[in-house]
C-alpha cells in the first residue's frame, strides 16, 4: 500500500511567507487570525526543523515585515522583491529547486496579487503547493474567495493552518506532536 503523494513530507518541505508588511497588514480582513494562524505556522515549521522563507514587497514603500512576525522569524533574512510573484525573488525558485524541496506551504498577503502569482509560477515549475488559507488575505472578500477558487482550480492543495500541522507531523505521541497541539489550541 501507498500513501497519497500530496500529503506533506517533512524533508520535501518548506515555508514560504509572503509579504506581511506593516504598512499594509491593517487593512487586510481578520486580520488577528491571519497573523495568529501565521504563527502557528512559523513556529510549528521550527519545532519540524523544516525552511522558512518570507519575502517584502517594495518594502521602502509598504515598510518592512511586522514585528510580530519578525521576532520570530531571528535567523531567517527577508528576500525583498519589487515583482507581485515571488518568481522574482532573487534565486528563490533555484534555491528551493538546489535544497529538493518539492513541496511549499504558502501564506501571507494579498491572496489575488502576489500569494496568487507566486502559487501559479510555483505550480508551473513543478512545485506542489499547499495553500494555507486561514493564513491567507485580501482587502476584500470577494477578491480572497475568487483567488482561493482560482488557485485550487490550477492545482493548489488549499488547506488549513492545523492540517498542515498535522499533516506534517505524521504520528502522535511525540514531543513535537504535544508541542505542536499547544500550537493550535
Amino acid at each position: 500500500m501507498k500513501r497519497n503523494a500530496v500529503i506533506l513530507q517533512r524533508e520535501k518541505t518548506a515555508l514560504l511567507i509572503i509579504d506581511v508588511q506593516e504598512k499594509i497588514l491593517p487593512v487586510m480582513l481578520n486580520r488577528e487570525n491571519l497573523v495568529s494562524n501565521i504563527e502557528k505556522l512559523i513556529n510549528g515549521f521550527k519545532v519540524l526543523n523544516i525552511p522558512i522563507f518570507f519575502t517584502e514587497q517594495y518594502p521602502k514603500g509598504l515598510g518592512p515585515t511586522t514585528p510580530e512576525l519578525v521576532k520570530l522569524l531571528e535567523g531567517s533574512g527577508s528576500i525583498s522583491k519589487m515583482s507581485f510573484s515571488c518568481f522574482g525573488a532573487g534565486e528563490l525558485f533555484t534555491t528551493l529547486k538546489e535544497k529538493k524541496l518539492s513541496q511549499v506551504v504558502v501564506c501571507g498577503i494579498e491572496s489575488h496579487v502576489c500569494v496568487q502569482q507566486t502559487v501559479l509560477d510555483l505550480l508551473v515549475n513543478d512545485f506542489q503547493v499547499n495553500l494555507a488559507a486561514d493564513a491567507v488575505s485580501s482587502r476584500k472578500t470577494i477578491d480572497y474567495e475568487i483567488a482561493l477558487q482560482r488557485m485550487n482550480e490550477h492545482g493548489a492543495e488549499v488547506t488549513t493552518t492545523e492540517s498542515i500541522l498535522f499533516e506534517l507531523l505524521n504520528v502522535c505521541g511525540t514531543d513535537e506532536f504535544r508541542t505542536i497541539s499547544k500550537l493550535v489550541k
